[in-house]
């Protein structure tokens, strides 16, 4: 009985070792965008919410059966934040998720949108492409680091 509370031990620090190991990472890459043009500022920022937003649908969907949420406040999360507008639109089953800043004055990127292929993306190459909209009107493809 006492190895096996011992390996117990041992799992569990070693699980909580592996999950301030994540944390930390993802306080560090947060950070390095201050080197970033603001136009790819911006679409770090609207990227990450899509990936977390997309990542959430999809859950959703696989959880009920393959039905997709009809809004965001079906799944439970908010369509307003301080500083975003979040929306979702199922296209053949598939989330599209477009965020916008809410604020734009002296943003270069106004929003962005991306769906489940930036998932797909994210796992094989570490970076994902979302479809950004400028503060002048043209759209243009950019590259979100995870």
């Amino acid at each position: 009985m006492s190895r096996r509370f011992f390996g117990l031990v041992i799992f569990f620090l070693l699980a909580a070792w592996g999950c301030n190991e994540r944390a930390s990472s993802s306080t560090r890459r947060s950070t390095d965008d201050s080197h970033l043009p603001p136009d790819e500022r911006d679409a770090h920022i609207l990227g990450r919410e899509i990936f977390e937003l997309v990542d959430r649908a999809l859950d959703y969907r696989g959880s009920h059966r393959g039905r997709p949420a009809a809004d965001f406040r079906q799944m439970g999360i908010e369509s307003l934040t301080t500083t975003t507008v979040r929306r979702v639109v199922n296209v053949q089953r598939e989330p599209v998720v477009t965020v916008s800043f809410r604020q734009m004055g002296g943003r270069e990127i106004v929003s962005c949108r991306g769906d489940s292929q930036v998932i797909e993306q994210a796992a094989v190459r570490g970076l994902f492409t979302i479809m950004c909209t400028a503060n002048s009107g043209a759209q243009r493809p950019m590259e979100v680091e995870r």
